[in-house]
């Protein structure tokens, strides 16, 4: 027990106190297959080899004279440093971790796992008439991130209440909300004074963009949000997990809302698939309610499905790369390089089914300006599906699509690959320099030269279609044929632009044809026989004409 002085007792508690602070920081999950554990134990091992080493006995010192000074002036200081024994030891130990460590980092890389690294994202043959149905124009959504923060700035500030104490986090996760694309964002307190000021009461709404008509929504709670990213001690969400959930290791947070309005974090689990830090995939996720903080984990299969956004963009995106990439070993996509595919550059997302889906084109590594074919990867479940439509690169069509409004110099969002006339077609927004959305566009993904370009979407797909038609070995068709005598015959100018209504003989269903449809349709009257092709149920009150022959 002669070891054990109160100068050493002091030195162990600060050591244990220095620990517990790092940890309330860092957060780490206490987990050896989190990369934070271990820089954490460093750091812990650091701290209590320095309170014991420090704290030693003479017989663990060397004794060292520092001369100070010159002449006669010149004085000895005695200087007492541990001896390198201890030092030597704790620093054999960290250097034999580095070691281990590395070996069991080159285990898992992929060219000894090729096959396995390709199998973590599995892609299924898709159809694409089949599996995308055609939207009805009040279903494409137009707002991308950019236009969905400019948006939500214009609401907040409206707010007079709220804008002088809270800011909008940048998140706006676009969820399908009710078979509505939307994208919603919280507020967060805007610094630490005004934390103080409100956090009893937590954050009080949060921001909702629909996605197809730029409707924009302050959603005030009836109690605020309390658990967030910009909450501080216990109510701070990544310190509220790490405590409930100690050897998860969490993926970032994205922010949805259930299906009645309830806002709720969505914490992603991360697993490594292969080796120890090999193949980063999610094995499920933790539903926080962010009005109590009440918590539940779930296993990825299990997860809700009202839940959109489990995967991230980035993870999704490497599976896909390294799918491509391993079509064929390891050393084929270095050498000979057949089959081998890649992503292309950008991704976009379309709601479907009441899931929310990643895009992104297919191209050979040989070749940047086609795609062989896209893919859909369902955010919530990673269900790939690949379909071979060979076509123009997203880049090459934004660049068709700003070459028909050049003189505008406007420019185009990253594409939304839709079903449109049964043909893989691009949409995409055009944006002033203001970043304002002033025009639409639609070009075909097999011949990006077909564009179709408008004020409204509407016009701009009547426009796409119409030049689809005149191109002479493209079915431009779609959508249901119809054969009838039209009954009655009517015209109306809807947003400047001129749209025909007409029925048939024994049906109630009317059809509406915007005028780029058919030069014809000012002619159109009743007891005229017509031919034509339309979208929609033929049941429902109204249905879009597509073609008219």
């Amino acid at each position: 027990m002669k070891h054990i002085t109160k100068k050493r007792v002091l030195a162990v508690v600060l050591a244990t106190l220095l620990s517990a602070a790092v940890f309330w920081f860092m957060l780490p999950a206490i987990n050896p297959v989190d990369p934070n554990f271990w820089l954490y134990l460093v750091i812990v091992i650091a701290a209590y080899t320095a309170a014991i080493v420090f704290t030693g006995d003479r017989q663990s010192f060397s004794t060292t004279a520092i001369r100070v000074g010159n002449g006669r002036d010149a004085q000895k200081i005695e200087v007492r440093l541990p001896k390198a024994k201890g030092l030597k030891i704790t620093a054999l130990v960290l250097l034999g971790g580095l070691v281990i460590a590395g070996i069991l980092w080159l285990i898992g890389l992929p060219i000894f796992n090729a096959s396995r690294y390709k199998d973590l994202l599995v892609r299924e043959e898709g159809n694409f008439t089949e599996d995308i149905a055609e939207l009805s124009m009040n279903q494409i959504p137009v707002v991308d991130r950019d236009s969905a923060q400019r948006l939500g700035a214009r609401k907040l500030g409206e707010m007079s209440d709220l804008v002088s104490q809270f800011e909008i986090a940048p998140d706006y996760t676009q969820i399908n909300l009710n078979d509505r694309p939307v994208r919603v964002t919280p507020l967060v307190y805007g610094d630490i004074i005004k934390w103080l000021n409100n956090n009893s009461a937590g954050v009080p709404a949060y921001i909702q963009v629909d996605m197809v008509t730029q409707e924009t929504s302050l959603i005030r709670l009836e109690q605020g949000m309390k658990y967030s990213p910009c909450e501080y001690f216990l109510r701070d969400l990544e310190r509220h997990l790490r405590f409930h959930y100690p050897t998860k290791i969490f993926d970032n947070f994205s922010f949805e809302v259930d299906e009645e309005g309830t806002p709720y974090w969505i914490a992603p689990t991360i697993r490594y698939r292969i080796g120890v830090w090999g193949g980063r995939d999610i094995g499920g996720a933790v539903l926080v309610n962010a009005v109590t903080g009440e918590h539940r984990y779930y296993p990825v299969e299990e997860i809700p499905q009202w839940v959109d956004q489990v995967y991230r963009s980035d993870i999704v995106m490497e599976q896909l790369t390294y799918n491509g990439k391993f079509q064929d070993g390891f050393w084929n996509s270095y050498f000979g390089q057949k089959g081998v595919l890649r992503p292309t550059e950008g991704y976009n997302y379309i709601a479907m089914n009441d899931d929310v889906y990643l895009y992104t084109g297919m191209t050979s590594v040989a070749s940047d300006q086609s795609n062989v074919g896209f893919v859909l990867v369902n955010m919530r479940t990673k269900e790939t599906r690949f379909y071979s439509v060979p076509g123009a690169e997203e880049l090459s069509a934004m660049s068709s699509a700003q070459g028909q409004v050049q003189h505008l110099n406007y420019t185009a969002t990253f594409p939304l690959l839709l079903n449109v006339a049964d043909r893989p077609t691009y949409f995409m927004s055009l944006k002033d320099a203001a970043g304002l959305v002033k025009m639409y566009a639609f070009v075909d993904v097999e011949r990006y030269q077909v564009v179709g370009t408008g004020a409204t979407v509407d016009d701009a797909r009547a426009n796409y279609v119409k030049t689809l038609s005149q191109e002479e070995d493209v079915d431009a068709g779609g959508g249901e044929e119809k054969s009838g005598v039209v009954e009655k015959v009517s015209s109306a100018v809807v947003d400047g632009n001129t749209n025909y209504y007409f029925t048939l003989q024994g049906e109630d269903t009317v059809y509406v044809a915007a005028i780029q449809v058919s030069d014809r349709l000012p002619f159109l009257a009743p007891g005229d026989s017509v031919t034509f092709r339309y979208a929609g149920d033929p049941s429902a009150e109204t249905c879009e004409v597509l073609t008219i022959a």
